[in-house]
């Protein structure tokens, strides 16, 4: 059985990622001052209801974050979800309630709206084309295109999408790639056998065996010499739908414990024919780079 990249949920790694971002965003809206706006048309004394309601539909991420939020900006509320992140909501749906002080639940709202927002943006896209490859063998996955800070985060919201994690960092998992072969000089063939002898070498056995070792490769010849040695994944980068029919091909016909990820040019008008080649992974940075997030709105209820 092929080695997986490790996937991400909401754990304490992905809720300490999260609270060093909300501290940015905190600084960046308060400057350790006040919602003057706030301040001044507001009472301390005065309380309300706010409800976080869908404009458009979509797939839910991030409400995970929330309480987060809530603790880093001291905010004592009443914190309601009425979904949960990877559910799919409608336009007008209610997806959740607050109710606290004025003061605060105005102060918190942006970076309420922008955290749910982005992310439930990325899952949103990701079901889509997870919807689009329905009934091939394929699966989605993300790439390292992330925003820089919310990589898991923003992985996570991939999860909630219905994707799958590629490698989480360059720490977790070998990718050869086009420029690694270029300064060594090797073939994609002697490029994993000096991998696998150097992790042989520089980790305990248990380490050395759990790591994914992946190469990609550009041409049908560059397959055909590394499809040998067995690498647990090969990347085809930027072929075309023929050439990733040839490599699925060969690769079944001769019986290679290996999965074929295709990478490369992938939008929501060409996934589902690569989907049909056979191959086993797509690697989309899109889902992450070019996800436009979900429009969400905080709704006044009253006091």
């Amino acid at each position: 059985m092929t080695k997986e990249f490790q996937q991400i949920q909401w754990d304490e790694r992905v809720g300490d990622d999260c609270r060093q971002i909300v501290r940015l965003a905190v600084r960046e809206d308060l400057d350790c001052q006040y919602d003057w706006t706030t301040v001044a048309l507001a009472g301390p004394e005065l309380r309300g209801q706010v409800a976080l309601v869908a404009r458009q539909p979509g797939v839910i991420a991030g409400l995970q974050a929330v309480p987060v939020i809530l603790d880093e900006m001291e905010i004592i509320a009443d914190w309601q979800p009425l979904v949960i992140d990877g559910q799919m909501i409608q336009a007008k749906q209610t997806v959740a309630r607050l109710t606290g002080a004025v003061r605060d639940l105005l102060t918190a709202e942006r970076l309420l709206l922008n955290m749910i927002g982005r992310l439930s943006g990325i899952a949103t896209l990701t079901h889509r084309y997870v919807s689009a490859v329905t009934g091939t063998t394929a699966r989605i996955y993300d790439t390292r295109k992330t925003t820089p800070g919310w990589r898991r985060l923003e992985k996570y919201a991939v999860r909630c999408g219905g994707g799958c994690n590629h490698r989480t960092g360059l720490f977790d998992a070998v990718l050869i790639k086009d420029n690694h072969l270029a300064l060594s000089g090797l073939g994609p063939d002697k490029a994993v056998r000096q991998v696998r002898a150097f992790l042989e070498r520089a980790l305990p056995v248990d380490q050395a065996d759990r790591m994914v070792i992946e190469v990609e490769v550009d041409t049908l010849e560059q397959f055909e010499s590394v499809l040998p040695i067995a690498p647990d994944l090969v990347l085809l980068d930027n072929m075309s739908i023929d050439q990733l029919v040839q490599a699925v091909t060969r690769r079944d016909a001769i019986g290679a414990a290996v999965s074929l990820e295709a990478s490369g040019g992938v939008n929501l008008t060409t996934v589902a024919a690569i989907a049909a080649t056979g191959v086993d992974r797509i690697s989309i940075g899109a889902l992450t780079h070019s996800a436009v997030s979900l429009d969400l709105g905080l709704d006044w209820q009253g006091a």
